[in-house]
């Protein structure tokens, strides 16, 4: 079938990701994903990459125990299908590498996809990806820049093609919670006050009056909670 299919290891994604986007390692929960827009810009690359109509997205993530918000979030997206390993005690994902590698293969062998795309970076794929090129399907690695250094290099060798997403890439979807200061600026956590459309409370103190600055912080304080609890900005 002359489909591509899109296959995305979402800890790789969020921990290249947010070090692009920050410059620094940024805890999986400060991490904001704008789910749509992701979805959004997945599809149009892979249509870009293969000039083939999607089949889907597949989106590797893990849990401790349930599903968090933000993953169901991302299921009820059209053309998306959640895989979910697990969390150990010590934070690690398990289990996530052989779903991606068992989905690859199944839907080759099926004829399901002719092309297909691969955001990862795990050297531990590369077995998958010769076993579907050997099927007949054209494998798109993405990595996170620098590509090089984020990615398997027998990994990068063995794909079909191979591009690098930074950070003028990433921001579109994706965004990082400012990093506490310690001198009672809580209300900017939890928000990207980098994002456009939102402005700092304290621009609002120095450049108007005091209600400004109150309208602003309800405001901000507004996205926060919309945020938390849809994983994305209003």
């Amino acid at each position: 079938m002359d489909r591509v299919a899109v296959f995305v290891d979402a800890g790789y994604l969020f921990a290249e990701g947010a070090r692009v986007l920050s410059g620094r390692k940024v805890a999986r929960s400060d991490v904001l994903l704008d789910h749509s827009i992701a979805v959004s810009e997945l599809a149009r690359f892979a249509g870009c990459k293969s000039g083939m109509p999607l089949l889907r997205i597949y989106w590797y993530d893990a849990t401790a125990n349930r599903p968090t918000r933000s993953q169901v979030a991302l299921a009820e997206q059209a053309d998306v299908k959640l895989r979910l390993g697990r969390v150990d005690a010590d934070g690690r994902q398990k289990g996530v590498d052989a779903l991606i590698a068992r989905d690859l293969v199944t839907l080759a062998r099926n004829r399901a996809m002719a092309d297909c795309v691969l955001l990862s970076g795990d050297d531990d794929l590369r077995v998958a990806v010769s076993e579907v090129q050997q099927l007949g399907v054209r494998v798109h690695l993405v990595g996170v820049c620098p590509a090089p250094r984020t990615q398997s290099r027998l990994l990068r060798q063995e794909a079909d093609s191979t591009s690098e997403w930074g950070a003028d890439v990433l921001r579109v979807f994706m965004h990082c919670r400012p990093r506490s200061t310690g001198r009672g600026d809580g209300v900017e956590k939890g928000i990207d006050l980098a994002r456009p459309g939102i402005r700092s409370w304290r621009a609002a103190r120095t450049t108007g009056s005091v209600r400004d600055i109150a309208r602003q912080v309800a405001r901000q304080v507004l996205i926060r909670e919309f945020a938390v609890r849809t994983g994305r900005y209003p």
